[in-house]
């Protein structure tokens, strides 16, 4: 069985990681995350040269970069790709593969197929979008998705660990 090393910006794009990476029957021997693309980008390189002894899976979200070409492009520069090395980049943000599996999304939110987006890639802010649905879902879902009145957070307390046990 293939080992590899995932690089991700947060919770949720590890867990979506591990899951593609099960999968697929691959081991992860290693977990880099330490808190958003700044550290993915500022890490790079060292992910680069990894990349020839043990293959690695990143994963980033697009945000407001124009599209994942020029992303990539942006963060490697001349550099070339190592065959160990996997740069993957979420449209717009990792959400949007989870709003993506609808049948999956509709029961965890308790909601008709039909409220979802059909083409979450295309949306902003996917985080955002999946927040409005969080506020029409079941309680115990709304709870720990949807921030409360006057918080500071963008997103409810339990947002990672529930979504994450969705994935």
């Amino acid at each position: 069985m293939t080992s590899i090393a995932l690089a991700t910006e947060d919770e949720l794009s590890e867990e979506v990681c591990l899951r593609l990476a099960q999968e697929v029957g691959l081991t992860v021997h290693q977990r880099l995350r330490r808190g958003g693309s700044g550290y993915l980008k500022s890490r790079v390189l060292n992910f680069l040269q990894m990349a020839e002894h043990i293959p690695i899976l990143m994963l980033t979200d697009l945000d407001q970069s124009p599209c994942a070409q020029t992303l990539i492009s942006d963060w490697l520069g001349p550099r070339q790709q190592p065959p160990g090395f996997l740069f993957r980049v979420a449209v717009r943000e990792v959400e949007s593969w989870l709003l993506a599996d609808h049948a999956a999304m509709s029961d965890f939110l308790g909601l008709n197929i039909g409220a979802l987006p059909k083409e979450p890639d295309q949306l902003n802010d996917p985080k955002q979008a999946l927040l409005a649905l969080a506020q029409r879902a079941r309680r115990e879902v709304r709870d720990d998705l949807v921030v409360r009145r006057g918080a500071i957070a963008s997103q409810g307390l339990g947002y990672n660990a529930r979504l994450c046990n969705l994935v």
